[in-house]
């Protein structure tokens, strides 16, 4: 992953390395291919890419810098948090989290009991990260570019199935973050992951 800031110094190197490049570019991606066979694919952060024929690698720098305001919502069964970027500076943010019990192994009633407990403190973890994310994100969601998500895959989708939050769906971009349990902290650097632009390189 390569940050917007230095993706040019970046993609300068590949070509002194491998040769004069080749790029061929589309709404999702650029792939440059050098002389010496080496390809790199850049994947479009934020897609789609309006291709420009006459701006370096198809205008992917002047995209990938442009300033936006971008949702964040992070769930995961202990914890969540929402909040929402201008550029890289978080400028409101609401983090939480509620005591979800592991999985026990022991059997009969017991289990069961642990059981029926465990998915009645899912439901409330989860009902409060959709509560968190529509008192967040739906006051702003028109003026938001996109809403990155983040954590554990379904725990956001019941989340995201809240009919409260259908407002948001449009605004959601991939990738899906992998980030650790849901704090301040973890959310606070989120920018380094979704502003990066992600270059697979085959030689």
């Amino acid at each position: 992953m390569v940050d917007p800031e230095r993706l040019e110094e970046w993609l300068t190197g590949f070509g002194e390395r491998h040769g004069q490049l080749t790029c061929q570019s589309d709404e999702n991606s650029v792939v440059l291919t050098a002389t010496d066979g080496s390809v790199a694919e850049c994947h479009v952060p934020f897609a789609p890419l309006h291709v420009e024929s006459g701006a370096p690698y198809g205008g992917l720098l002047a995209h990938a810098l442009a300033s936006r305001r971008v949702g964040v919502l992070l769930v995961r069964l202990g914890g969540h948090a929402a909040g929402v970027f201008d550029g890289t500076r978080l400028v409101t943010s609401k983090v939480g989290s509620r005591q979800v019990h592991g999985r026990s192994a022991a059997g009969g009633q017991s289990q069961q009991r642990f059981a029926r407990r465990r998915e009645g403190q899912v439901r409330v973890a989860l009902a409060a990260a959709a509560d968190n994310a529509a008192a967040t994100l739906l006051p702003v969601a028109g003026a938001l570019d996109a809403l990155v998500l983040g954590g554990d895959r379904h725990a956001l989708a019941t989340v995201m199935s809240d009919t409260r939050l259908a407002a948001l769906h449009p605004l959601v971009v991939e990738p899906r973050l992998d980030v650790p349990e849901p704090r301040l902290r973890v959310l606070t650097q989120t920018p380094l992951l979704f502003r990066a632009i992600r270059i697979h390189v085959r030689p």
